[in-house]
């Protein structure tokens, strides 16, 4: 099957690169022309059919995998990252990420067998999640140890992406925003050229912005803790706020303009700020849903099952309703940083109340 390869002009292609089993279908890997040869903005999920898939696109874009000059990563996730090596592999090309995530990438490789699993078996049962929850994630870490399962180690990126930096890409004008909330290290790139169907700057927007997974024309990113597991404040007040650093990013965003975003999931859409009050005004509603929610003391596992999502709690799979605790984590520790919600003192599992 031919790839799905659409001609944004101007030098910018995307390609579908599938993600298997997974409701997202496939990530836009974006290739970008430049008088170095091609650089790819992402690379997919490493899978056999996701590389045919990326190699046949970058063909049919006019180049071989072997051209390719460069990789520059929004984000570390896998549906992202996962097929750099195979490229830098195949193409000798530099990879290129914001430090923040790049250290991450550095604790994924260097993690011992099951020490990830430590981490959510501890961050879950602070949680207040159930017995029933919990017993599957401490057999597989019972595994992991007794086989001494190593963890995987994705590509150590060979390049710092600095906030601001109009990255060394021979014939263009990219410029990097930091944009952290989805990941600690998430970065847009902001194409400052002129759009081939909008040429001139207007009150619309100029030029165009790879949004990775910061703006999705239709989809929330999700919005979790990421912290070093080996470096936890134990104040609250004193941890992260990914929460506060997204709707940050989001005003970031706006106050570009572009005249059209190159998401890396879903299609390239205009309005970059209409949708970033659609997306802060999702944020907001939530908040104030959790607030009432908390009139009485819940536990993080307690007020996730409350939340709304996307289909019932009861049909939410084990792996996602992790994903599910982390999000509304990340909600209480935006309101407790805004006064709104605090800890109930001596209770365990932690309760929080409104306040």
């Amino acid at each position: 099957m031919a790839p799905q390869v659409i001609d944004h002009r101007g030098g910018v292609w995307s390609i579908a690169v599938p993600i298997p089993d997974n409701p997202l279908g496939h990530t836009l890997v974006h290739l970008l022309e430049t008088d170095r040869g091609p650089v790819l903005i992402d690379t997919g999920w490493d899978d056999p059919a996701s590389w045919d898939t990326l190699t046949a696109g970058i063909t049919a874009c006019g180049f071989a995998p072997a051209d390719v000059h460069g990789v520059v990563l929004t984000h570390h996730h896998p549906d992202h990252h996962g097929l750099s090596a195979k490229v830098r592999e195949t193409s000798g090309a530099w990879v290129a990420m914001h430090a923040a995530d790049t250290a991450v990438v550095r604790r994924t490789r260097a993690a011992e067998p099951g020490q990830w699993l430590d981490y959510l078996v501890a961050k879950l049962t602070a949680a207040g999640a159930p017995n029933a929850h919990m017993e599957p994630l401490r057999a597989a870490r019972a595994r992991r140890r007794e086989r001494q399962l190593p963890g995987p180690r994705p590509a150590l990126p060979d390049r710092d992406i600095a906030p601001g930096e109009l990255l060394a890409l021979p014939g263009r004008r990219v410029r990097a925003i930091w944009t952290p909330g989805h990941t600690p290290g998430h970065v847009c790139l902001h194409l400052e050229e002129a759009h081939p169907a909008n040429p001139s700057p207007t009150p619309t927007g100029f030029g165009r912005l790879f949004s990775g997974d910061h703006l999705l024309p239709s989809i929330t990113p999700h919005i979790g803790l990421y912290e070093d597991p080996d470096d936890v404040p134990s104040d609250l007040l004193d941890r992260g706020d990914p929460l506060g650093d997204y709707l940050d990013s989001l005003e970031r965003v706006a106050r570009l303009a572009p005249a059209e975003v190159l998401p890396a999931h879903q299609h390239a859409f205009p309005d970059a700020a209409g949708r970033v009050r659609e997306l802060i005004a999702h944020h907001e509603e939530r908040l104030a849903d959790l607030r009432a929610l908390l009139r009485e003391p819940l536990t993080a596992w307690q007020l996730a099952t409350a939340m709304q999502w996307n289909r019932p709690w009861e049909r939410i799979p084990p792996g996602s309703r992790n994903i599910a605790v982390s999000e509304a984590e990340a909600h209480l520790r935006h309101l407790i940083k805004r006064g709104h919600a605090e800890p109930v003192p001596g209770s365990d599992p932690v309760h929080y109340v409104a306040v």
